[in-house]
Parts: structure tokens; C-alpha cells; sequence
């Protein structure tokens, strides 16, 4: 039986698994709706086991379709990996890789990891280009590599899905013992916010309570920089809407005892052409190892208070209004 499984179902079914929907995979792929039916129901056969339940509300995967993914996705890994290991195996591993991406990540997650990735690749020169829009930098090749939020359309992109940015809100110890701190998200217009500017403009995307939020609240700073935000916070300037994950930068800052406001989703996304350098292969497989969610559970699908880290740092009370979200810039 096992021999005959069909790898390119199995991709097939990754797909279909990440989107949740027949249609939006075949959409991505490329196929019609009912020829990724049809692969799906071959699975299925070849393994004896139902993987999926379908609703007019798009898929959901069964006990059996949970194991199957994880073995599909640990198989799609070991190709990678093949890959990147076999390609130009006779030619060094030298010369430059352009990686995009935003400043907040590129600032607090990438640039802390950077002496070592130049420790044990010292050939390879890696350019990071902070911008707004890392998907634009690639369309034109002045990125060889990028990591954005927004998934791309483009079938001549590859895009990984790296992982998900949950949302909360960050303040100083002085400036909670100088203002207090909120009673909830909507005590937050008697305090002042900090936000970036792409959050203004994408809320009306992620959910109207998004958009509720924005107008209630009178923000004393909007910025293009997740660094700014981060600094001004810590130095007493406001309530910062951050990614939870710089709760780990030992920034002065806390989270917020106060309910997620957005999930938002983000891809590695390169080239077919890029696909085939061996430097720049070495390059994704490294920003794959940096948010693998084991290592930085910061970044797992499902939203997990920083509380839950470190419970002493935590200031005001808990509610239940997460906001669910679907990009950023």
C-alpha cells in the first residue's frame, strides 16, 4: 500500500491542510477544485484513513489527517534539506544574499542572531534590507529572499509559511507606576498609545473590532519604526501594541495583562531562481531553524500570553477579546 503513496498528493494535502479550503488550495496551486478533491480522496484511499471532514465552511483535519500532516511536513522538510545539502555540492558557498524584511523583525529577532550565522558561514554576505514592502523588493530582484505578510499570488514565488505574530499591548514599570494602567482594552483612550502606522491602515483588514479599537483610541504617536515603538515605550513614552516576542529582549518594558488584538501571519517567500543557489539556500534554511516553533514559541499558530513566560511581570487584569487577523506590513 505504502508504495505506492503519491508525493505530490501528500503536497497536495499540505496545501489544503494550511488553508483550511479545497478552493483556496486550488487557487494556490493552480488546479481546479475538483482535481484537488480527487487527489485528496486518492490519499485517502492509498492510506485507508479519512484525513479531512468537509463542510460548506471549508476542511478540518481529522486525527488521522493531524499524524498525516506531521509526517507530510517532516517529509517536505528532509526534501528541503536534500536539497540544500546536494545543490552545487562541489561549489563553495560564497557571495552575497539580499534578505527584506521589516524593520521590527530584522531590528529584534534577526540582528541578535546575525554574529553567528557569520560564524559559521563566513563566505556568505548577507545584505539586510529593512522596507515596507519586502514582496515589491522581490517582484523586481532587488531582494533575493524575503519575509512579508502577506502571502504571495505570484506562482513563480516559493513561499514558506514561517509562522504567526501575536499581538499585545507593552508599557514601562514607570510609566504604569506614573499613569496606572488600563482596566481593559477600552480604558486604553485615557492613556497614551503608541501604534504603527501599518496597523492603522491594515485594521480595517484584520476585524471590524480592529477598526472599533482604532477609532476610540487618540494615539500620541504613530511611526513607521517597530524600533522607535519599542524605544519610546521603554523609555516611559506609552502603551505600545508589540508582537509578543519582544517580551524576550530584556527591553524595559512589560506586557499587559490584556487580551491579543491581532494574529498575524507571515511567509518566506524567494525565487525559483534563488531556489538554486546554494548560499541562498543556506540562508532559508537558517531563518527556517529561527522561528522553528520549538526554539521560539513565540511564534506558534495558536496565541499564548507572554504571562504565561514569565508570570511576574504582569500588571492589570485578563480579558477575552481576541481580534483575528490576517496581515501586516
Amino acid at each position: 500500500m505504502f508504495e505506492n503513496l503519491d508525493w505530490d498528493k501528500l503536497k497536495v494535502f499540505i496545501v489544503v491542510a494550511e488553508l483550511g479550503s479545497m478552493n483556496a488550495a486550488a487557487s494556490r496551486l493552480k488546479e481546479t477544485a475538483p482535481t484537488v478533491s480527487r487527489k485528496i480522496d486518492d490519499l485517502e484511499r492509498s492510506l485507508n484513513a479519512r484525513l479531512l471532514y468537509r463542510s460548506p465552511r471549508g476542511v478540518t483535519l481529522t486525527d488521522a489527517g493531524k499524524k498525516t500532516l506531521r509526517y507530510a511536513e517532516i517529509m517536505s522538510d528532509a526534501a528541503d534539506g536534500l536539497r540544500s545539502d546536494v545543490l552545487d555540492h562541489d561549489s563553495p558557498a560564497e557571495g552575497s544574499v539580499t534578505l527584506c524584511t521589516g524593520d521590527g523583525l530584522a531590528t529584534h529577532w534577526l540582528a541578535p542572531h546575525l554574529p553567528d550565522f557569520h560564524l559559521q558561514n563566513p563566505k556568505i554576505e548577507l545584505r539586510l534590507e529593512t522596507t515596507d514592502r519586502p514582496d515589491a523588493d522581490l517582484i523586481n530582484e532587488k531582494a533575493d529572499v524575503a519575509i512579508q505578510f502577506q502571502e504571495p499570488a505570484r506562482p513563480d514565488i516559493v513561499s514558506k509559511r514561517l509562522g504567526v505574530l501575536h499581538y499585545v499591548f507593552f508599557a514601562s514599570p514607570d510609566y504604569i507606576e506614573n499613569f496606572g494602567h488600563p482596566a481593559s482594552v477600552f480604558d486604553l483612550y485615557n492613556h497614551r498609545c503608541i501604534i504603527h502606522s501599518g496597523y492603522v491602515n491594515q485594521m480595517e483588514r484584520w476585524a471590524p473590532k480592529a477598526k472599533e479599537f482604532r477609532d476610540l483610541i487618540d494615539f500620541a504617536l504613530v511611526t513607521n519604526s517597530g524600533a522607535v515603538m519599542v524605544e519610546v515605550c521603554a523609555n516611559g513614552g506609552g502603551i505600545a501594541l508589540l508582537p509578543t516576542y519582544v517580551h524576550g529582549l530584556g527591553k524595559n518594558i512589560v506586557p499587559l495583562k490584556l487580551p491579543e488584538v491581532a494574529p498575524i501571519r507571515f511567509w518566506l517567500t524567494y525565487t525559483e531562481r534563488v531556489r538554486r543557489m546554494a548560499r541562498a539556500q543556506i540562508v532559508i534554511d537558517w531563518l527556517r531553524g529561527l522561528f522553528h516553533q520549538q526554539k521560539a514559541p513565540w511564534f506558534k499558530p495558536t496565541f499564548e500570553h507572554p504571562m504565561n513566560y514569565d508570570s511576574g511581570s504582569f500588571i492589570g487584569e485578563s480579558e477575552s477579546l481576541a481580534v483575528p487577523g490576517s496581515d501586516a506590513p
